[in-house]
């Protein structure tokens, strides 16, 4: 097993600018740490691939719009990955109607688990020769939106296994040994799989980490905890974040079948996750063999931990899909059931718009899946787009169960046994999974900013530290002077930028006119954002990572454009008129969200009518979704 080696750690971007700032050594070096873990990960990538080479960086910052690397092609799914994907639905399906799917404590039961492996469903993502289907990571996307119409739990436990479990980190960092000892049971299901990252104090903080691993003659002895573990029970796989020599690591452990006194599970009341195990992990001298530990080559254990989390940010959009589906397949009967003043709800312009809305947000998610799935597949890193869809799932699903769904059934969502008061933490949580959101959007806009910063304003910082100069007036000819190199070639950026400008995006030809004027708008504002970002780092410089609010709030604006261009894109190709309708309601909202504008009449037409034809049974994505009960029908 090779062992990681660690050259000189040399101060990355953000570590400079927070050092230059004025912020304590141990702040700069902690989130010098993180920003060192990404950069690692950013090198596992071909240059074409990485963030700099991505369709947001390339569509806000190059001269030329990148429209190629905005409209995925048309995905097929391998017949023999169908297969295990028809196989698994209807083992899923099968329970859910004889009522066998939860055991006495509410969980997917042990039976389910094992009959969806043995149909294949957790070799999904494994390789082949491995004993998995090797699922081009679209086509696993797409089954996890459908998956998760009958039940978004076993949806979610498919992304936990193999998108941030041990799946992912074993077959992307695991030498040839590990892959052949761990994968193959691992597709079986024989051992399922999570991730121990998070501790009680160190969430987005990874720094603040203490579980450590000290190597003692064959094995790692592993002492600390872990908190908000999902998946993680005893006889589970998991892959391991902790120190070791000062050092975040990996560590694939197999946990025993029964606790003892070296492995405990810290249970505890939680909303979410309540049909699958989330637990905190307590270890006591807990050995692992010291051959499963993995080599993150050039970088450490939070390289491994970054990997993976792309693919579960995507996958936590697609079951938000999923979940808005089957929430809009239950609107509908309620609708054409409760009448109020005499005539049915479904009539109304309130629960149409509702209908319409819901619709428009489900068209979005499905957009932003196969496009990124895309992307993924096409072996970009593609940190920001994934980014761009776990934010805008998770405030869909969000507003879809608070502001559409619940709203339309009214008093009765919060029976028991109601779709909305059954599950409304599993609608909700998803906005923290994966990284909380504005967190996220701070993460985003970090990415976007990071090459331009370092190629025109950390020269600048430099210099004015090396002067001693803190706060430049470029007016005092002494730090004129001072600036007299650096400021060269970002004062030629500047004028370009302002004077010249990006050659407009040439948008396909084909769709809806009005789906194109939605897409060049959008590209036009991707394009204008350079000089926004610019604006914000000219008005806060080596201050701007104090400026969350701010930072936040321009990090929001351009991912609502990304939205509204891919959704834009994505649906003009369907061959499908209401799907053009949601698509062009989602614009319009995203547009007025952008502008400050107020809806027009010619806008609720549109929504209303969006929801008529719903409500009608002209929506395809949501047809045979099986439909709730009507609790108290009267």
């Amino acid at each position: 097993m090779p062992t990681q080696t660690h050259e000189p750690e040399q101060a990355t971007f953000v570590e400079t600018a927070l050092k230059l700032s004025g912020k304590s050594d141990d702040e700069a070096k902690r989130t010098g740490a993180l920003d060192r873990a990404d950069e690692q990960v950013e090198a596992m990538f071909a240059k074409k691939y990485q963030t700099g080479g991505s369709p947001v960086h390339r569509a806000v910052w190059d001269d030329s719009f990148p429209i190629e690397l905005f409209v995925a092609p048309e995905p097929t799914t391998p017949p023999e990955c169908q297969k295990v994907m028809d196989a698994s639905l209807e083992v899923v399906r099968r329970h859910v109607r004889a009522k066998t799917l939860l055991d006495g404590q509410r969980k997917i039961t042990d039976t389910v688990l094992r009959e969806l492996g043995d149909a294949g469903y957790w070799g999904l993502l494994v390789d082949r020769e491995y004993g998995g289907s090797a699922a081009p990571f679209i086509a696993f996307a797409r089954f996890l939106r459908q998956m998760a119409t009958v039940d978004p739990t076993v949806a979610g436990l498919a992304s936990v296994h193999g998108c941030i479990g041990a799946v992912d980190p074993v077959r992307a960092f695991g030498s040839p040994s590990q892959k052949a000892n761990f994968l193959p049971r691992l597709a079986s299901g024989q051992r399922l799989s999570a991730f121990a990252l998070t501790e009680p104090c160190a969430g987005s903080d990874l720094t603040a980490m203490k579980t450590e691993a000290k190597l003692e003659g064959d094995h790692y002895v592993v002492n600390g905890e872990k908190l908000f573990i999902t998946n993680a029970i005893a006889g589970r796989t998991i892959g391991l974040v902790c120190l070791i020599d000062k050092k975040p690591a990996v560590l694939i452990a197999d946990l025993p079948d029964q606790e003892n006194d070296e492995f405990q599970t810290k249970r505890y009341g939680l909303y979410a996750l309540k049909h699958s195990y989330n637990n905190g992990l307590v270890f006591k001298n807990f050995k692992v063999p010291k051959d499963n530990l993995l080599d993150a080559g050039r970088g450490d254990g939070l390289t491994i931990a970054y990997h993976g989390l792309n693919r579960g940010r995507v996958a936590l959009c697609a079951n938000a899909a999923g979940t808005m589906r089957a929430m809009l397949a239950n609107m509908l009967p309620w609708a054409r059931f409760r009448k109020t003043y005499g005539a049915l709800i479904e009539t109304r312009e309130l629960v149409r718009r509702r209908c319409g809305r819901m619709a428009a947000m489900i068209v979005a998610c499905d957009a932003l899946v196969d496009w990124c799935s895309w992307q993924l597949d096409e072996g970009f890193r593609g940190e920001m787009e994934c980014i761009i869809a776990k934010i805008f799932g998770s405030e869909c699903q969000k507003e879809a169960a608070i502001e559409l769904f619940m709203k339309t059934h009214g008093g009765r969502a919060f029976l028991h046994g109601h779709l909305f008061g059954d599950n409304v933490h599993e609608f909700l949580a998803p906005c923290i999974y994966e990284g909380e959101g504005e967190m996220l959007g701070m993460a985003f806009l970090k990415s976007l900013i990071k090459e331009h910063g370092t190629k025109y304003y950390e020269p600048i910082g430099k210099a004015l530290a090396a002067a001693g100069i803190r706060h430049p007036n470029p007016l005092n000819p002494a730090h004129a002077w001072a600036l007299r190199g650096a400021i060269g070639p970002y004062a030629k950026w500047w004028f370009g930028a302002h004077l010249g400008g990006p050659a407009r995006a040439v948008i396909p030809s084909g769709g809806p006119t009005k789906l194109r004027e939605h897409a060049e708008w959008a590209a036009a504002q991707l394009q204008n954002s350079r000089l926004a970002v610019d604006g914000l780092m000219q008005k806060f410089k080596l201050a701007l990572a104090d400026r969350q609010c701010s930072m936040a709030e321009l990090s929001a604006r351009i991912q609502d454009q990304v939205v509204m261009l891919v959704t834009a894109l994505w649906a003009a190709r369907r061959n499908d008129e209401l799907i053009h309708t949601a698509a062009d309601v989602l614009c319009q909202d995203l547009r007025r969200k952008l502008t400050g504008a107020r809806p027009s009449s010619s806008y609720f037409k549109t929504v209303t009518k969006l929801g008529e034809a719903i409500s009608a049974g002209g929506f395809s994505a949501i047809a045979g979704i099986d439909e709730n009960e009507i609790l108290m029908p009267y």
